[in-house]
């Protein structure tokens, strides 16, 4: 599987395959073949694997797709520590199977795309960290909090 090195290559991918896009934190798709995530809390197993989508909500409005993509990356960066060694992203194209107990999509592997490099994820940071002071933080350990 080819890797991604740069955002700029990640939005590509978007923009050439729409809304069926995933990003999945693990260690790659001949690791999560055959096999579907699990609940944490319970170990009931899911009716496909944990991803994020990468699709464009409508109320993103005409903001930067580079930008866009830069958000979904930095959101979920804290699996790559969480879930151990050798775990980095991945793209692929997939169907949603369901919604998993954080709500997440639960998906269906149809195609897996590429892994995305170390170098974009930085791109991504810095993007993100350029926004810090128009958007606040985002801290997915800390307690829940919500802006209404």
């Amino acid at each position: 599987m080819r890797t991604l090195a740069t955002l700029d290559q990640v939005v590509d991918l978007l923009t050439e395959h729409g809304d069926h896009l995933f990003v999945r934190w693990s260690q790659g798709p001949d690791a999560d073949e055959g096999r579907h995530s699990r609940d944490g809390l319970t170990g009931v197993r899911l009716p496909g694997l944990s991803a994020n989508p990468l699709a464009v909500e409508p109320w993103w409005g005409d903001r930067s797709l580079r930008l866009w993509v830069a958000r979904r990356l930095h959101d979920y960066r804290h699996l790559q520590h969480k879930r151990g060694p050798g775990v980095r992203p991945w793209v692929l194209i997939g169907k949603e199977a369901g919604r998993g107990p954080d709500n997440e999509p639960l998906v269906e592997c149809r195609e897996p795309l590429a892994w995305i490099g170390d170098d974009a994820l930085a791109e991504c940071e810095e993007l993100v960290a350029a926004h810090a002071r128009e958007w606040g933080p985002l801290d997915r350990e800390g307690p829940a909090q919500s802006r209404g």
